[in-house]
Formats: C-alpha cells, sequence, structure tokens
C-alpha cells in the first residue's frame, strides 16, 4: 500500500487571513511527530514562508523530508496569464532551491491550466499534485512531461472524527495521497467553519492517528519525487491523460 503525507506551507487559511501562526506553532509540531514516528512527507513550501521562515525549511530538508514549491506568495495560477505564472514559478524557485533540490509542485487551490505543465517541465518540476481524484481527475498520468499524482481527499477530512475518517480511508485507491496545512495544526477562530473545526491539538492527534494506522497496515510512505521510481511509463506523452500503473 502506498500513502503520502504532504503539507502546504502557507499562510494561515489563505485568503482569510495573513498571520503564520501555523510555520510557526504549527509546522515544528509536525515535524516533531513525523520524527517520532520516523515517517518522511513533502513539504510544499511558499518562498514567501521560506524566506521568512528559513530555519523551518532547513530542519525539513536535514530531517530528510522533501521540499516542494507551493508558488510564491500562494498566488493563483489560474487567474494569471501564462507568463505571470511563469514568472512566479521561476521567482518562486530561486528561492526555494537555495536549501536544496525541488523537483515536487503544487499549485495552490488545487486549481493548475494545463499549459502550466509545460513551464514546469522546462523548470525541472518532474512531478506535480495540485490535481485532487475527488475533484473527479482521473488519476496518476504523465502531461507534458510532468508525473501528475493527484490529492486523494480534501484536508479537512483529515479532522473528521476518526470513526468517520476509516471508512474514507478505507474506501481510497493507490497511491493514498493526504494533504494538510500547518495552520490546522493550531486553534483557528475567526474563519469560516471548515477553517477552525477541529484544528490545533485535535489536528495532530488525528494525524498521529492515521500515521499508526497505516504503519499497522505495513504501508509504505513516499515522498512525492519517489513516484518517479514507481510509475514509469513506457514513453512520455506531452498529450494529457496518458494514464499509467505501477511497476
Amino acid at each position: 500500500m502506498l500513502v503520502s503525507l504532504t503539507f502546504d506551507v502557507e499562510q494561515d487559511c489563505p485568503p482569510y487571513l495573513s498571520t503564520t501562526r501555523g510555520v510557526e506553532e504549527g509546522l515544528p509540531k509536525i515535524l516533531d511527530l513525523l520524527g517520532e514516528k520516523g515517517v518522511k512527507g513533502t513539504f510544499f513550501f511558499t518562498a514567501q514562508m521560506a524566506k521568512e521562515y528559513p530555519h523551518l525549511v532547513k530542519r525539513v530538508v536535514e530531517d530528510g523530508h522533501e521540499l516542494g514549491c507551493h508558488t510564491y506568495n500562494h498566488e493563483r495560477l489560474d487567474k494569471l496569464s501564462k507568463g505571470e505564472a511563469e514568472r512566479i514559478i521561476e521567482k518562486s524557485l530561486q528561492v526555494l532551491r537555495n536549501f536544496g533540490e525541488v523537483v515536487s509542485f503544487r499549485s495552490p487551490n488545487l486549481q493548475l491550466p494545463s499549459e502550466i505543465y509545460a513551464v514546469l517541465r522546462e523548470k525541472g518540476i518532474l512531478v506535480d499534485s495540485s490535481k485532487a481524484v475527488y475533484k473527479r481527475y482521473r488519476g496518476i498520468s504523465y502531461v507534458g512531461g510532468v508525473l501528475e499524482i493527484p490529492a486523494s481527499v480534501t484536508s479537512s477530512v483529515l479532522r473528521l472524527p476518526w470513526r468517520i475518517q476509516r471508512i474514507i480511508h478505507a474506501r481510497l485507491r493507490e497511491p493514498r495521497v493526504y494533504f494538510a496545512h500547518p495552520w490546522e495544526f493550531v486553534p483557528m477562530k475567526g474563519v469560516r467553519f471548515d477553517c477552525r473545526f477541529n484544528t490545533g491539538e485535535k489536528a495532530l492527534e488525528l494525524l498521529e492517528r492515521l500515521i499508526d494506522h497505516y504503519r499497522r497496515e505495513n504501508a509504505e510512505f513516499l515522498l512525492m519525487r519517489d513516484y518517479l521510481k514507481v510509475f514509469k511509463p513506457e514513453r512520455r506523452q506531452e498529450a494529457e491523460g496518458v494514464s499509467q500503473h505501477p511497476r
């Protein structure tokens, strides 16, 4: 069973807040838990958060996790021209690659126009996770030379009561790709309900239960870049929608 834990490192619950308590307080808790459990994850940083909290980016890399790109300041690429999106991606990578290798990308709000895949590949991005199975994306594919590994469920699923979560997890196809945000691991107030329920310590407890659940299932925890070894197409097609299967 293939499982991935990914985290979008951004300001608190954008665009509703501009605070960064999640990065300051939540991210260290996530890293502590993963270290305790011996599990590695992929952290998609915005370049702005990397510039403000370089010590945390360094810790992510030094702890053996994967550093990914989440644009510069959580810009919606589907709202920009191709040229503007390309400039933001280039600017973001210039910052993030000062800390280490970056070959994985996730677009904010899981919105990535199809023409941006070629831009990603040109900039050295090999894996993307900007689509979602729960948004009816059809699965693993190579698009424009980039391996698309869609997220399995929305992040708020990981804050549902465990008895409900277990039912959802059991129905997911492989690979099971989860994502969350550091701000979910600090108490959120003054925002809409889906951005504040079960945040803080409860979210951390539920993440621990998820990890323990998959450890009991003997799941293999993969970084996003690891899928390049798992999904090997006979040939990389430039057209969208070429489904691949594990070796």
